[in-house]
């Protein structure tokens, strides 16, 4: 049997960026890279984004074949795996292939969540690979109409795509406002105003009852007695942690692969990373949490790596997202809902951050909006202060002359 090294299941961000750590790192072993999709690794946050809204723009590759190649990293790609044998510690390709390995990592990701009265539509579509933006891409012409299902970021943001691109949008939300669990309500209504004022019809509090395909098109019916036709039918309802291998494994599983602060999973030589893992967070009390999020991948794919090689590291980063949409961009530090107590910083032509304090005055969270990079250098150094599990004064945070580097050198 060839010698067994380390193994990656799914060549997403996390597992893209673990195996180029691995040799970043030093190890000389065998580095196997199994990725489901037949494309090179991507990047995912520009599907809903720049490929969307600008024709012609391509995917763009995390590392070309050559650099692969350059760092000794096997890829294998359109290869699902199918069962993880944890005595022999192997794992089995649907090709009917079996690769020893030494540690492994799943960095399976994440699935959208299907809507049950869709499943018999084919003009109902789902983003989560670049096949499917493909698919999208070609419905958004100007003229299409295009309804979107969900309120939330991705769905945000192809209705945003789609405008720039000249569709008539509708967004079916059954919240009673944008974005309910994702950011303030004071945020969420820049975005609401953005894209009303782009031309967007926003239906939230509306819930739909069924979707029907008719000839080249599709009606959605609300219960208010609505109905809704559009070309395409967009479904953004959330993700779902692609946890079937480690089920059938036998590792334990809590809103995705449960791993612990070193993102071990309940078996030492199994880790994971991104879309697919809940993990503690230290600096809110060991709470467990599962982020969909480039950077997390990023972060996790990485520390992976490095206990995967003997480290006792412990997972430190704060949570960190972003969206932009129109000429708008928004930024979240930390978890907003840790916070009791809200102060607001104007950050200028419109801009601000808010900040998010725990019962104990300590800074928990930042959520800003603005457009262009107007918040960004803010919501960076409050991502510092809440690492530091700084207490910054509420009137030195509320004043806009108040220099946050100052309150974290304090």
């Amino acid at each position: 049997m060839a010698e067994a090294g380390m193994v990656i299941v799914g060549a997403g961000e996390a597992g893209t960026r673990a195996a180029f750590a691995l040799r970043e790192r030093g190890y000389t072993g065998p580095v196997s890279l199994i990725g489901a999709e037949r494309h090179l690794p991507y990047e995912r946050p520009p599907l809903s984004k720049d490929a969307m809204a600008l024709a012609g723009a391509g995917m763009k590759a995390i590392a070309d074949a050559g650099r692969f190649e350059q760092a000794g990293i096997r890829l294998v790609l359109s290869a699902a795996a199918i069962s993880i044998d944890r005595a022999a510690r192997e794992v089995k390709l649907e090709s009917g292939v079996s690769l020893g390995y030494e540690k492994l990592l799943l960095a399976t990701g994440a699935r959208p969540r299907r809507l049950a009265m869709a499943e018999n539509s084919r003009r109902c579509v789902y983003l989560r690979t670049h096949d499917d933006a493909e698919v999208i891409r070609a419905h958004l012409r100007p003229g299409a109409r295009i309804a979107v299902i969900g309120g939330g970021f991705i769905g945000l943001e192809l209705a945003a795509a789609a405008r720039m691109l000249g569709c008539a949008v509708t967004v079916i939300e059954t919240e009673k406002r944008l974005l309910t669990r994702a950011v303030p309500a004071e945020i969420a209504a820049v975005l609401h105003e953005a894209h009303a004022k782009s031309g967007v019809d926003l239906r939230c509090g509306a819930a739909v009852t069924a979707i029907v395909d008719h000839g080249d098109g599709v009606s959605i019916a609300l219960a208010d007695g609505a109905s809704i036709d559009a070309d395409a039918c967009i479904v953004g309802i959330g993700a779902i942690p692609n946890t079937d291998l480690a089920e059938r494994a036998g590792l334990a599983v809590e809103n995705g692969v449960r791993v612990d602060e070193r993102m071990a999973t309940s078996d030492p030589h199994i880790f994971a990373a991104g879309d697919c893992c809940s993990f503690p967070l230290g600096v809110y009390a060991g709470r467990r949490v599962r982020l969909e999020a480039w950077r997390n991948a990023q972060d996790q794919g990485n520390l992976a790596a490095r206990n995967m090689l003997g480290r006792q590291e412990n997972f430190a980063a704060i949570p960190w997202f972003w969206s932009d949409q129109f000429d708008l961009s928004l930024q979240i530090a930390g978890l907003v809902d840790e916070g009791v107590e809200t102060v607001r910083r104007e950050a200028g032509e419109g801009a601000f951050i808010l900040f998010h304090l725990a019962a104990d005055g300590r800074l928990v969270a930042a959520s800003g909006i603005g457009q262009g990079n107007a918040v960004a250098r803010d919501i960076r150094l409050a991502e510092m202060l809440i690492a530091k599990k700084a207490r910054p004064p509420r009137d030195k945070l509320a004043a806009a002359d108040t220099k946050l580097k100052a309150l974290l050198a304090a």
